[in-house]
C-alpha cells in the first residue's frame, strides 16, 4: 500500500508509459493524416461518449474499491480476534502446568496469519510456518491443501485438550471457540475475495469502451485543436485510462502489489502483540520502503 503523500514518479511512469506512448503515437498519426490528406473530421458527440464512459468507469472503480476496503476490514477483524485469542489463552491457561499449551496456541496463531498471508498472495507457506512451529507440530497442517485452515483446526484441538486436562471449563472453551469461528469467518471472506473476480461484464465492457473512446478522441478533436491534438487528446485519453487502471489495481486486494492491503505489516502487528502477550521478545514493526508499506 502506498503510504507516501505523493506516489514516486518512477511508480507512476512504470504504470502509464505504455498506454501513454501508444495513445500519443495514434494521436500524431491522426494529426499528420489530417494535414497531409485533408479530410472533413466527423462531428462526434465526444461529450456524450465521455459522460457515459465516466459512468461506466466510476461504477467499476467503486466496485473495485469496495473489494479493497472489505479486504482491509476483514484483516482488521483478524487482528482483533488474534489479540483476543492470545489474551484468552494467557488468562484462562494461567497455571504453570499449562505454559507449553498456552505458548503453542499463541505461536500457532502467529503462524496461522502468516500462512494465510502467503496463501492469499500465492507464495510458499512452509518457511513462514516453520518460523514459529517445529516440523513435528506443523506437519499435520502442512500436509493439508489449506494449510491455514489446518493450523486453526490444530488450535481447536489444543483447546479441547485443555478441557480434558481440567485446565479450562466449558464456558471458557466456548469463548475461545467463538474466537476461532470469528477467525475462520474472516478467512472465508478473504478467500471469497481472492477467488471470485469481478463479473466479466464489469471488466470487459469498461475496458473496451475506454480504448474505443481514446481511438475516437483525436478524430473528433483534430479540427478544433489542430497541431495541439496529440497533446490535448493524449492528456484527455490518459485520464480515462488512469481511472481504468485504478480499478485494475484495486480489484484484488491481496495480489502483492504496491496498491494492495499491507498484509506483511498487519501480520507483523499481530506477531508483535501476541508475542508480547506471552512475554516473548518481539520484532520491530515493519516500516514503509520507498513510500510503500507491504
Amino acid at each position: 500500500m502506498i503510504v507516501a503523500a505523493i506516489p514516486r514518479a518512477k511508480t507512476i511512469v512504470a504504470e502509464v508509459w505504455r498506454p501513454l506512448t501508444a495513445l500519443f503515437v495514434w494521436d500524431v498519426a491522426v494529426t499528420v493524416t489530417y494535414y497531409i490528406l485533408p479530410f472533413k473530421a466527423p462531428s462526434l458527440p465526444l461529450t456524450l461518449f465521455g459522460s457515459v464512459l465516466a459512468l461506466f468507469l466510476g461504477f467499476r472503480v467503486n466496485s473495485a474499491y469496495e473489494r479493497w476496503w472489505e479486504g482491509r476490514v476483514l484483516w482488521g477483524a483478524m487482528i482483533n480476534a488474534s489479540r483476543s485469542l492470545a489474551r484468552a489463552a494467557r488468562n484462562f491457561l494461567a497455571g504453570p502446568e499449562a505454559r507449553d499449551l498456552r505458548r503453542s496456541i499463541v505461536l500457532r496463531q502467529v503462524a496461522y496469519v502468516n500462512a494465510l498471508r502467503c496463501q492469499l498472495r500465492r507464495q510458499p507457506v512452509d518457511e513462514q510456518v516453520l518460523r514459529f512451529l517445529s516440523r513435528g507440530e506443523a506437519e499435520p497442517a502442512l500436509a493439508r491443501t489449506n494449510i491455514a485452515n489446518g493450523l486453526i483446526d490444530g488450535a481447536g484441538r489444543r483447546i479441547a485438550d485443555a478441557v480434558r486436562s481440567g485446565w479450562i471449563d466449558t464456558i471458557q472453551q466456548t469463548h475461545m471457540e467463538q474466537l476461532l469461528v470469528d477467525i475462520a469467518n474472516a478467512q472465508g471472506g478473504m478467500e471469497r475475495l481472492k477467488n471470485t473476480p469481478l463479473p466479466n461484464q464489469y471488466r470487459f465492457l469498461p475496458t473496451l469502451f475506454a480504448h474505443l473512446f481514446c481511438v475516437l478522441l483525436p478524430i473528433g478533436l483534430v479540427e478544433t485543436l489542430g497541431f495541439a491534438t496529440p497533446l490535448g487528446s493524449t492528456i484527455a485519453g490518459l485520464m480515462f485510462l488512469a481511472v481504468l487502471r485504478i480499478g485494475d489495481d484495486l480489484v484484488d486486494p491481496f495480489a502483492d502489489t504496491v496498491h494492495d492491503v499491507p498484509l506483511s505489516a498487519m501480520c507483523r502487528t499481530i506477531e508483535i502483540d501476541l508475542l508480547q502477550a506471552i512475554g516473548d521478545p518481539a520484532p520491530a514493526p515493519l516500516q514503509p520502503v520507498k513510500g510503500v508499506l507491504w
